[in-house]
């Protein structure tokens, strides 16, 4: 049985779909998910799997709580959670507001994180279990004008890394899947920070990388390519601590090992700049 929290579009959703297809019992959650378990079902009848969407908001524990308790009460175990809700936010470090910084680590970390406290305690019980945290390459380089967002990720990936060590003991599992960029509705879905307008001196700047980021974006691997990763997260025994979704971006962070920081940082510069 599968939790995949930001089931609703994009990656959670794709990969929802794909997993159903493989046979997977699959609960999805979103904010806008109906609160009847029963209502929002889709099902493959060739593989016997089906996807559930629940109702969850990331940012609210006892919303994840219910959440989570709804899944136990259903099917009294939780093999794989995947932890795919995310936001983003564009603009620079001295335009994005404080409470805009905040709403950002509220949902990309600390939604991650409550998500992981919950489910926990029934994989130590149950003595098993698999944890999937989906960063990004972003998490990895830090992008201009969507520092927020970096630094959401690069937390998510140092999370991810001591946790590895602590649940070891109890049988969990913990990986990263890092997408980089990948075509959904995550680029629409980006908010722009307030003070991120005319009036700012950034404008001129940050209007120039946001439209390249869309372009790649838009332009970038589909959804499918990250769900299938996921999958074979799944499926392996002791899965790596991360893994970088598509050729050219594990060559980009393979470049960043070797390379020096200043020829990395020139070549950011130029891409974004």
């Amino acid at each position: 049985m599968v939790l995949i929290t930001g089931a609703s579009s994009g990656i959670g959703k794709t990969t929802a779909d794909y997993l159903m297809k493989k046979g997977f019992h699959i609960y999805g959650t979103s904010r806008k998910a109906l609160g009847n378990i029963e209502v929002n079902e889709a099902s493959d009848a060739l593989t016997g799997g089906f996807l559930r969407m629940i109702p969850m908001d990331v940012t609210n524990e006892e919303s994840v709580d219910n959440a989570i308790n709804t899944v136990i009460e259903k099917e009294g175990h939780i093999d794989v959670l995947v932890c795919n809700a995310g936001a983003g936010i564009a603009g620079s470090v001295e335009d994005v507001s404080m409470e805009e910084a905040r709403t950002q680590f509220d949902i990309n970390f600390f939604g991650t994180l409550r998500v992981i406290k919950a489910v926990l305690p029934l994989m130590r019980d149950q003595g098993y279990g698999k944890i999937i945290a989906v960063s990004s390459v972003a998490g990895v380089i830090s992008i201009p004008y969507q520092a927020h967002y970096s630094s959401s990720k690069y937390a998510v990936e140092g999370l991810a890394e001591a946790l590895r060590y602590e649940v070891a003991p109890f049988g969990i599992k913990v990986c990263l899947v890092e997408p980089g960029d990948t075509k959904t509705g995550f680029t629409k879905s980006r908010i722009t920070a307030q003070k991120a307008n005319r009036e700012s001196p950034y404008y001129e700047r940050f209007t120039r990388s946001l439209a390249r980021m869309e372009k790649d974006e838009q332009n970038g691997a589909s959804p499918i390519s990250v769900a299938r990763v996921i999958y074979k997260m799944i499926k392996k025994k002791n899965p790596p601590v991360r893994t970088t979704v598509g050729l050219q971006y594990k060559t980009i962070l393979f470049l960043k090992k070797i390379l020096p920081g200043s020829i990395l940082e020139k070549v950011v510069g130029l891409l974004y700049n």
